[in-house]
């Protein structure tokens, strides 16, 4: 699975650490036995292999749906707070998406032309407005992107609890890893 040799017609893998790093100038792998390096280079390929397949659902979500990106995020947004019995308004929306309030206006002026969503007066703070998801699109959006999605919890549901655990300690280790909130980086022009 990691393509650690290749034959001339395929391509090599691209999660193998030592055709990424060669001179171990990013990873030192000098205590990690070829086993090991392999195991590792079989989870890079998994995790590579689950964000293609999460790109062609979005994109495939996306075509079907007629929808942008933070569009169908914000739709989601919107059901799970009509789920958990909470009353969506833009500030909330604008703060889910990481979005300035304007573009937030733009996007719900947008999906209200679309009929995707309805914009009412704020039940309990008239000041406010209340956003919901109109039933049409709510129903589109949960018998396909939703039963797509779904698919992720039969896959988990299929683990052992011990297996589960240790799926969600190395998710969350790598989601933590890869966090680049604190980090500075320095890009260097030429």
């Amino acid at each position: 699975m990691t393509g650690a040799s290749s034959t001339p017609e395929e391509s090599p893998c691209l999660f193998v650490v030592e055709a990424n790093d060669p001179e171990s100038r990013i990873i030192d792998r000098s205590e990690m036995d070829q086993e090991s390096m392999q195991q590792i280079g079989e989870i890079m390929a998994a995790l590579g292999a689950l964000r293609d397949a999460e790109d062609r659902l979005s994109e495939a979500s996306l075509a079907y749906m007629k929808l942008g990106q933070n569009d169908m995020r914000a739709l989601h947004f919107l059901i799970v707070t009509a789920n958990s019995k909470k009353i969506a308004t833009p500030g909330m929306l604008a703060t889910h998406l990481k979005i300035s309030t304007a573009s937030t206006t733009k996007l719900l002026d947008r999906l209200e032309r679309g009929g995707h969503i309805t914009r009412s007066i704020h039940p309990e703070d008239r000041r406010a407005v209340a956003l919901a998801i109109t039933p049409d699109t709510h129903e589109a959006a949960m018998q396909t992107v939703g039963r797509q999605q779904a698919k992720r919890f039969h896959a988990a549901a299929r683990l052992t609890s011990q297996e589960r655990e240790v799926v969600a300690r190395f998710i969350n280790d790598m989601a933590n890893e890869l966090d680049v909130s604190t980090e500075r980086w320095a890009i260097q022009q030429h």
